[in-house]
């Protein structure tokens, strides 16, 4: 009995526990979730290209006498490059002067002399068989000047080709001939060779899933804006619209070929460049759009952090339609109108106690925080 007292009354009493203080709110920082009108976009890679390309070559064997124009000249269509001998071609078209001169004379002479034959004929003082001769001789002669006059015009036309007009506007590359050199038809290699740069195309592909929006787009009465951009810029080079979509999808690849041409009109695009190519398919009007930094990856997909009414922050899982910019357009996960937070949430939990503090940024919500799951700088497809 003795021992059992001392052992109750001699150990030591427990230690009061101290009462848990709730856990410190976290600060972060919200920005209202909006209903806007979200473009639907596609970037891709693409190149530019000339829509017609041209090598000069002479059109009769001749000398150079005069040269126009000099290398990476701009020139207008029509505009002269070069002139070449015409002295020949000006003497065969004085033999053919003469040659008409000589074949209308003849058609004279034998229509006098049908006139004549066919007067005597009616007093049976010539035979008939030398009125049909008379008629005949009189076509041949009508035959022969016409004739002539067709070898005129002929030669006349190779006159013309002794002054060598730009088929098209656009910009010369290296001339190849100087004054002086004899040029011919068969010339492989041509004269020069005109590039036309204003306006220009850009040729890209997108794949075979995004024919119907591209279909739409092509065939709507609304111009579609296609934008393209140096690799790795964000500022476009130029704005220009859809201009071609292939009839049909190349099968080994699952793509569908497009073109856009661009005014060009200060020079900016080059043949042979390759640019990011933005274009404008589709507008999903009064779509949810974010801040892109609230958005967080997680092992079940993106997710972000709302706001609650009690002041805890409240972990949602979103369903991303694409990326704008520094803004992302959501399906599901918030309305507009409720904050979602876009600072703090690498501290968050479910049901985290939070309280709003300005933003670090001003507001922008342009603070890093791990890329949502989306192509860079390209929409997702609308689910």
């Amino acid at each position: 009995m003795a021992g059992a007292l001392f052992w109750q009354f001699g150990r030591a009493a427990p230690a009061p526990q101290k009462a848990q203080r709730p856990a410190a709110a976290v600060p972060v920082s919200v920005a209202e979730a909006r209903a806007e009108n979200f473009a639907i976009r596609r970037r891709t890679i693409g190149i530019l290209e000339s829509p017609a390309t041209v090598v000069v070559r002479s059109r009769l064997q001749s000398q150079v006498l005069e040269q126009h124009v000099k290398d990476g000249q701009l020139v207008r269509r029509g505009e002269l490059l070069f002139t070449l001998d015409d002295r020949e071609v000006r003497a065969a078209i004085a033999r053919d002067e003469a040659q008409i001169a000589r074949d209308q004379a003849t058609a004279d002479r034998t229509a006098i002399d049908l006139e004549r034959y066919e007067r005597l004929s009616k007093t049976d003082a010539v035979p008939r068989q030398q009125v049909d001769q008379a008629v005949a001789d009189n076509k041949i002669a009508q035959a022969n000047v016409e004739a002539a006059r067709a070898q005129l015009e002929a030669n006349k036309l190779q006159l013309g080709y002794t002054k060598i007009m730009a088929p098209i506007g656009g910009r010369v590359g290296a001339v190849r001939v100087t004054p002086g050199n004899l040029v011919s038809v068969n010339d492989a290699t041509g004269l020069l060779t005109i590039t036309q740069i204003r306006p220009i195309r850009a040729s890209f592909t997108l794949a075979e899933r995004d024919l119907g929006p591209l279909r739409k787009a092509f065939i709507g009465d609304a111009k579609t804006a296609v934008r393209v951009f140096t690799p790795g810029e964000s500022e476009p080079l130029a704005t220009g619209t859809l201009d071609f979509v292939d009839s049909a999808v190349d099968t080994s690849s699952g793509t569908i070929a497009a073109k856009a041409v661009f005014a060009n009109t200060d020079f900016g695009l080059w043949p042979g460049m390759y640019v990011d190519v933005e274009i404008d398919l589709d507008v999903r009007p009064d779509t949810v759009m974010i801040p892109a930094v609230a958005i967080q990856s997680g092992q079940k997909g993106p997710f972000i952090f709302v706001l609650s009414k009690d002041g805890t922050a409240a972990m949602r899982s979103v369903a991303l339609i694409g990326i704008d910019g520094n803004r992302a357009a959501i399906s599901s996960g918030a309305s507009a109108g409720e904050r979602v937070i876009v600072e703090g949430q690498m501290r968050l939990v479910d049901g985290t106690r939070v309280t709003e503090v300005a933003p670090t940024n001003g507001g922008g919500g342009t603070t890093k925080q791990p890329a949502p799951p989306v192509a860079a700088g390209a929409a997702a497809e609308a689910r």
